[in-house]
């Protein structure tokens, strides 16, 4: 039986340049940074490498990026750190959308519950925008942080962060963004945005799992949020992943190197697999919750099977060999319906019959011809 893998939004496979680049290392000898002898100070300079690598395709100073463990604790790192340094200043209003990843919403509403932050958390409208008039009513001279995402992971919905940044700037607070699902879809440079705090994760361009960035403007100010030794400026207290980081490095030069590529590939794998689709089942069996008119990623698309069940058809397809998702892979194991969804005001129906797809590295248009045949027809049985 064939295998398809359709989840790339989730994680994607390692590129091979990155396992060489990780072997490597690892096969170098004990990796510590901190050390003074010469293995410490060859991972010093791996690290000091991979460090300035980041700062040439993003566009920043090697200081501004902080290794982390991943997205979630770059997001953590971000609001807390930053929220905590703005309450000093009595700046304790907090901002973010209603489509956020939980690593957002679930901290903000932390930092409310214990804190004593205020919260407030726009609302999108039904293709996963937020407003920027809304957002512009809420902004006040107490605001400390606002966290709006740059692309969504379940819809792929872009916000548009320049002119969501001027207003934040503009009102003194400091601007987040959660970029994790559109590094290597995006190109940056941190220099000139009106972004002060930028979240990365590498195993979502085929880099390595457990390794982060954030990237921290020189001028912001920040609280640690754990506690040790001297590591990454005093911001991550712990030993660097070495041989994690390098190949996260190298994962971040290859997608930059061949984004465009990618992008134009990823988005015509898109619109055939939509194209077949139509092909095996009736009109008014589709709907498509992805906004592909509006700005987009170009490797997600959500569709709604109207009649069928996500939990059945997620069902049926592992078993047929598919791999794809209802949303977030953070939720997974969860029967709550997607909070993205929710949030865009979708309908019942449409809300219980969603799958997401999302392709990357390693899929063809050939594959796309037999799993369709196997989704429309795994459909068809469930609706009948």
């Amino acid at each position: 039986m064939a295998n398809y893998y359709f989840d790339h939004a989730a994680t994607t496979p390692l590129h091979p340049d990155v396992i060489a680049a990780m072997v490597e290392v690892m096969q170098e000898g004990p990796v510590n940074p901190s050390s003074v002898h010469q293995y410490g100070r060859k991972a010093k300079l791996r690290l000091n490498q991979s460090r300035d690598m980041f700062a040439k395709h993003l566009n920043c100073r090697p200081n501004e990026i902080t290794f982390t463990s991943g997205g979630t604790e770059s997001d953590n790192l971000a609001i807390i750190g930053a929220a905590r340094a703005q309450a000093k200043k009595n700046r304790k209003h907090l901002i973010t959308s209603s489509i956020e990843h939980h690593a957002v919403l679930n901290t903000m509403q932390w930092l409310k519950e214990n804190e004593g932050f205020e919260l407030t958390v726009l609302p999108v409208d039904e293709c996963g925008y937020v407003s920027l008039e809304q957002l512009e009513a809420v902004l006040c001279t107490e605001t400390a942080l606002v966290s709006i995402m740059h692309a969504n992971n379940e819809v792929g919905s872009i916000q548009p962060i320049v002119e969501i940044g001027e207003k934040v700037r503009a009102a003194g607070a400091y601007m987040h963004v959660d970029a994790v699902q559109a590094l290597g879809y995006h190109s940056y440079s941190l220099s000139t945005l009106p972004i002060d705090l930028m979240s990365f994760s590498s195993h979502k361009i085929n880099g390595p799992q457990g390794i982060g960035a954030l990237y921290i403007a020189s001028h912001v100010q920040m609280e640690p949020t754990q506690f040790g030794g001297k590591q990454e400026r005093k911001r991550r207290a712990g030993t660097e992943n070495v041989a994690g980081i390098v190949g996260f490095a190298k994962a971040l030069d290859i997608s930059v190197n061949n984004m465009n590529e990618r992008k134009l590939y990823c988005s015509e794998l898109r619109t055939t697999w939509l194209k077949l689709l139509n092909q095996e089942l009736d009109a008014d069996q589709i709907v498509v919750n992805s906004p592909l008119d509006s700005p987009c990623l170009p490797n997600i698309i959500n569709i709604s099977f109207l009649g069928a069940d996500t939990e059945s058809i997620l069902m049926n397809l592992d078993i047929a060999g598919i791999a794809v998702s209802s949303g977030s892979a953070c939720t997974s194991g969860s029967l709550e319906r997607s909070h993205v969804l929710t949030a865009m005001g979708l309908s019942e129906e449409r809300l219980n019959s969603a799958v997401r797809f999302s392709f990357g590295l390693g899929n063809t248009k050939e594959e796309l011809v037999e799993a369709a045949k196997v989704v429309a027809a795994t459909v068809k049985r469930l609706t009948s």
